[in-house]
């Protein structure tokens, strides 16, 4: 019964919805070119979000389908178990083999519940591991040395056959040859180079378009990004980036995802393992859209870490907040964060907004500011690796959350993101002033670019913001985090006398969505210079007027630009020509 009903039913089922899965995908893909042809930003975000349903929605249907035509025998175990193996067996040829993996996860986790991962009935990354490929054929375009000059640059970016008019092709060509020249001549010396290899598919996302590839001389190799723009005089190089560092920001976990029209993706992450060799391939892939496999590739990059050190999970490091118990492996660079069970009278939230938020996260652009956190449920870890404090608080705060079972914690819900250092404690940290004062003018840019991008932190507090490896401002506390588009500017109304302007409450009514920029002032944790540096740079923030036209320029559907990259890569810096190009500065 069960082998016929996997070779007749479920095979069937599954390559017949996985397919939907991946054409779905491709299409919403795909149509990134026209839509950035046509300057329909708000369809290119559209299109962003509604790719994020696609898997979900492929699992929903072939779970409905096996329902119907299985009833009650679709949950049998024996049934799933054979079912793996003739999966194995159909997609072992596929290129696309690691998401077809995932695909099954997701389905048989409906029917066959599991703690944790089951070797029997579940893939992991290890199941069909091998030697990183790349693309092939006329998915990668080569242009050969020795030099870059303005005629290879030119070709290049007629190649990418955009659909629409360059503003000046040759004046673009000329200048970004130049860049490169220069750059390259760092990296290896002088300019000369053995070829240049760029992916023929570009990597769309918001009002931008990037060129990946790479310059290659013996065996060294430097990454080369382009980003153009499509302004209303025509399209445009806007950036060259060459460093490492720098094109890593591009591909941030603090990033959207890409629209990249390019197959197979374990393909397009081995290209991009070449130029960006410190991302995680989990990272890489939910980078490229694919988000459910990354977390595939999270849990079996965790597994290994796990079994690699012998480091104890503690409490992250900074103050702990009122909603989340945050721990990390110190060894590792991620965080794991969990709902509490109750929370203080004065926090006004609950459980389901939290996850609403974090969900919000995941379908909004993050601007280069908002961490990227992964759900899982039921993960389990080692009890061992448990500090013992740390298990102690976790059971006190949260213990709705995780159960014990033999030797092992079994966590029901939480996130998993990257580990950065909160902002109090590196400017209290040995950091150089400088430092601190990159951090602190970095911070006013954060909290003016998630304006640009429709969102208000809440919660203003240092501890709520931490500095990445780059040296970046992000934020990472989402349970206050809120629309700005949904909330209500004030100027503070004046006090009727001098008693009233000094009572604890204030003298005029408050509503949920009131914001009352001009008290910031009064909570800002800097003192001395970087407080004076803060207000002198970002002194607009305590003007309600600003907030206002953020609120409009949103309403109004605009997509404030704010770029993944340093102004001093822009070819025309400090300066938005014909590209259209707005700042989330005033």
């Amino acid at each position: 019964m069960s082998d016929d009903a996997v070779r007749a039913v479920v095979l069937p089922t599954l390559l017949a919805a996985f397919a939907e899965s991946r054409d779905g995908f491709r299409a919403l893909t795909a149509r990134a070119r026209q839509r950035f042809a046509d300057r329909d930003w708000l369809g290119m975000q559209s299109d962003t979000v509604a790719r994020l349903e696609v898997h979900a929605g492929a699992v929903m249907a072939a779970a409905t389908r096996l329902r119907t035509a299985l009833g009650e025998a679709v949950e049998g175990r024996p049934l799933w178990m054979r079912a793996k193996e003739v999966w194995a067996a159909a997609i072992l040829g596929r290129p696309d083999r690691e998401l077809a993996q995932t695909f099954f996860n997701s389905v048989s986790r409906r029917f066959v519940a599991r703690r944790g991962v089951d070797p029997a009935l579940d893939f992991l990354p290890y199941d069909f591991a091998g030697a990183w490929s790349e693309p092939a054929g006329d998915a990668v375009r080569t242009y050969g040395g020795p030099a870059v000059t303005p005629r290879l640059v030119e070709r290049l970016l007629r190649d990418l056959d955009l659909g629409a008019t360059f503003r000046d092709l040759a004046g673009d060509a000329a200048a970004t040859a130049a860049r490169l020249d220069a750059a390259l001549g760092e990296v290896f010396g002088d300019g000369v180079i053995d070829r240049l290899e760029v992916l023929a598919a570009p990597f769309f996302r918001n009002k931008a378009a990037y060129v990946v590839g790479r310059a290659l001389r013996g065996g060294a190799v430097a990454p080369v990004l382009l980003a153009l723009l499509h302004g209303p005089g025509g399209v445009e190089v806007d950036a060259v980036l060459t460093n490492e560092d720098e094109v890593s920001v591009v591909f941030s976990f603090a990033r959207w995802y890409f629209l990249v029209d390019a197959d197979p993706p374990r393909a397009v992450v081995g290209f991009l393992r070449s130029i960006l060799p410190r991302k995680r391939i989990a990272e890489l892939y939910i980078s490229l859209g694919h988000h459910k496999h990354g977390k595939t590739e999270y849990y079996a990059d965790l597994s290994h870490q796990i079994q690699a050190s012998d480091d104890h999970l503690v409490r992250a490091p900074g103050i702990e907040g009122l909603v989340m118990k945050v721990f990390t492996l110190p060894s590792y660079e991620f965080v794991f964060k969990v709902i509490k069970d109750h929370f203080p009278a004065g926090k006004r939230t609950t459980r389901t907004q939290i996850q609403a938020n974090y969900r919000l996260v995941l379908t909004h652009d993050r601007v280069g500011r908002l961490i990227d956190f992964q759900e899982f449920e039921h993960l389990t870890l080692p009890r061992a690796r448990f500090a013992p404090e740390l298990l102690a608080e976790l059971h006190a705060d949260a213990g709705g959350q995780l159960h014990e079972e033999g030797g092992e914690v079994v966590l029901r819900h939480l996130y998993v993101g990257r580990r950065v250092v909160p902002l109090d404690l590196f400017l209290a940290s040995d950091a150089t002033v400088a430092e601190k004062e990159a951090a602190v003018s970095d911070w006013g840019w954060c909290l003016r670019d998630l304006a640009a991008g429709n969102v208000f932190a809440g919660d203003l507090l240092l501890k709520n913001f931490g500095v990445t490896r780059h040296g970046r401002v992000v934020f990472y506390d989402y349970d206050e985090l809120a629309p700005l588009s949904a909330l209500r500017f004030r100027r503070l109304p004046p006090a009727r006398d001098d008693i009233a302007e000094l009572q604890p409450e204030p003298w005029f009514g408050v509503a949920d969505e009131d914001v009352f920029p001009e008290e910031f002032p009064h909570f800002l944790e800097l003192t001395g210079a970087l407080r004076e540096r803060f207000v002198a740079e970002h002194g607009c923030l305590f003007d309600p007027e600003w907030w206002g036209d953020m609120q409009r320029r949103n309403r109004e559907g605009e997509l404030v630009d704010v770029f993944p990259y340093p102004e001093s890569r822009r070819l025309r810096a400090g300066n938005g020509g014909d590209s259209g190009v707005t700042r989330a500065a005033p």
